[in-house]
């Protein structure tokens, strides 16, 4: 199951079509346009909705960072395991700032991610006036490392 759709149905619906649409727009054009301010010098074609979907991530953990999410953690084997949100999106997004001023990158890369950073803030800055009065997310129902459990499909 795609990253947008584990994170992205729950701040959708929080949201609304609408309001989400528009959301993921302005995180998509902050990250643009903070990739370019922070590299100013690129000669490469930035393509891609990585930075809109680090925007939804940015919600997610400000309005669900409690929620259990499914991962796979890498250890001898990959171990699933179900973490708090702000763990599994706190390390990522450290990693990408990491990635971003250069750490552990050999060579220019072709990842934007200054754009993920930029979109990761913005996306939690939007959803933060949010926060109050937000309900939990459902629990998936039937679902076992995104598979269905039952048969009723």
């Amino acid at each position: 199951m795609p990253t947008f759709q584990i994170f992205g149905n729950n701040i959708e619906d929080r949201m609304g079509r609408l309001r989400y649409l528009l959301f993921y727009l302005v995180c998509g054009y902050a990250a643009a346009y903070g990739f370019a301010l922070t590299n100013p010098n690129a000669t490469t074609p930035l393509i891609g909705a990585s930075g809109a979907i680090a925007g939804v991530l940015g919600a997610y953990l400000v309005l669900y960072p409690k929620a259990r999410v499914w991962v796979l953690v890498p250890f001898l084997i990959f171990l699933p395991l179900r973490l708090p949100a702000w763990i599994v999106l706190g390390l990522w997004f450290l990693l990408q700032a990491a990635c971003s001023a250069g750490a552990g990158i050999t060579g220019a890369g072709t990842v934007a991610y200054a754009a993920h950073v930029v979109g990761f803030v913005v996306g939690m800055l939007i959803a933060w006036p949010l926060k109050p009065g937000t309900p939990p997310p459902p629990e998936p129902a039937g679902i076992l490392f995104g598979r269905q459990t039952r048969g009723d499909w």
